[in-house]
């Protein structure tokens, strides 16, 4: 048996070696929520709280490639659409506000499975979308689902992974969301396209897969243990350690424009796609968004391999180049471009997101990583809804080509803050 108490210095740390050691020595005394478990209990955590995270974006991302036929066969339209990707975000800002600390009071298994129940009834709902409204609660309750996941199984993630390699908790608990995204908007276009009940099979998979990762939590051993407290923790509260909130500014900057470029993607590319790249396939819109959300995954490790501070200035350089060549590409209708493009754009965010996540997670406490994650994705999210709140409002009056080209000016200036505000005592 081991104590869980390397868990005062995280395994998403960066290069240090002997000064990692001694940090992770003198932070453990510091993290009485650590639980002590056999290696084999820690491998079943890790496995199953990244398979759940991984289940519960590919859920999330389900209906990408279905919004055309919303469109096209229910009478759905932009601004609609796009509020269905701003009442998800929405959803999901008040998962995190109320329930982003619940997993430090009941521990990390029962906020997981909460978290993929509420995935599971959106799921059901989506099975049966005729009107905006049905489409509108899903995506809310679906919000409120993975906001409850971002906190709890990130945090799981953390909890039970390796200490080796040093960078594998960070690109679990960041790039987790991206390969579940990636594989809800590839299964779906493919089902939907080839599938028998296009509007329905992929929610009824996604539904098979959230009981099994609920299983698989359910199997798995805590790694925080419960304390008191829980009905106080729904109060809203944000608070990080005072060594994190120098990086804020600089990490907000990636986390706010990559994940708004992801809201884009899924409100406004189904449309360009049809409109100016000129094809409609399903499975063609799933695999487009799965080009960003894929190479962000690969992009990543990559990441890892430098310090935090040179992967977030060069991640947001190679997505500023990424996204604007996409936008250009948009313009002139040109879709092998465009996918080239995204492809660009989605290994520069891996490179930087991953990177700004191992910098807020260095040195951290067990307690300290459900309030950081739920920051991040309170960042991720919240500038996600009110770009595309804005976007969307935009979109009645604006082309879509000019929508994007926006999107590729925000990652412009948020590649030059990045650059400038960036804090050198990022390892």
């Amino acid at each position: 048996m081991r104590k869980r108490g390397r868990a005062g210095a995280t395994h998403a740390g960066t290069a240090g070696g002997g000064r990692g050691r001694a940090r992770t020595a003198s932070l453990a005394a510091n993290a009485p929520a650590a639980v002590s478990h056999s290696r084999a209990g820690l491998r079943l955590a890790f496995l199953a709280a990244a398979v759940s995270l991984v289940t519960a974006f590919m859920s999330a991302a389900a209906p990408i490639p279905l919004y055309n036929i919303y469109r096209a066969e229910d009478g759905f339209t932009n601004p609609g659409i796009s509020m269905a990707i701003v009442t998800y975000s929405l959803g999901t800002i008040v998962g995190l506000l109320v329930l982003g600390r619940l997993s430090n009071h009941l521990g990390r298994r029962v906020p997981a499975i909460a978290s993929l129940g509420l995935l599971l009834l959106g799921c059901l709902l989506l099975l049966n979308v005729h009107q905006i409204g049905v489409l509108l609660a899903a995506r809310a309750l679906m919000g409120v689902g993975t906001g409850l996941a971002s906190s709890s199984l990130t945090s799981y993630v953390v909890d039970a992974a390796p200490t080796r390699p040093e960078w594998l908790a960070s690109v679990a608990s960041s790039q987790g969301p991206m390969l579940g995204l990636t594989l809800g908007a590839v299964a779906s276009g493919a089902m939907v396209q080839f599938g028998q009940w296009p509007r329905q099979l992929i929610f009824e998979v996604c539904a098979g897969f959230l009981l099994l990762s609920a299983a698989l939590v359910a199997m798995s051993p805590e790694t925080a243990a419960p304390r008191p407290g829980a009905w106080r923790s729904l109060l809203p509260k944000l608070g990080v350690p005072a060594r994190v909130r120098p990086l804020l500014p600089a990490a907000g900057s990636i986390f706010i424009s990559t994940w708004a470029t992801g809201a884009f993607y899924q409100a406004f590319v189904p449309a360009l796609l049809e409109d100016q790249l000129h094809t409609g396939s399903p499975l063609v819109l799933g695999l487009v968004f799965a080009c960003y959300m894929a190479s962000s995954v690969l992009g990543a490790p990559l990441g890892g391999r430098l310090s935090a501070l040179t992967a977030q200035r060069g991640g947001m350089i190679v997505f500023v180049a990424g996204m604007n060549s996409a936008a250009a590409a948009i313009y002139n209708s040109s879709l092998p471009v465009f996918i080239a493009a995204t492809i660009v754009a989605g290994m520069g965010q891996g490179i930087a997101v991953s990177a700004a996540t191992r910098g807020l997670l260095h040195g951290t406490r067990i307690v300290d990583r459900a309030p950081i994650f739920s920051v991040i994705y309170l960042l991720c999210y919240g500038g996600a809804t009110i770009l595309s709140l804005i976007a969307g409002g935009l979109s009645g009056i604006l082309p879509l080509t000019y929508i994007a080209l926006g999107y590729g000016g925000l990652a412009l200036v948020a590649a030059l803050f990045t650059i400038v505000r960036s804090p050198d005592l990022i390892w």
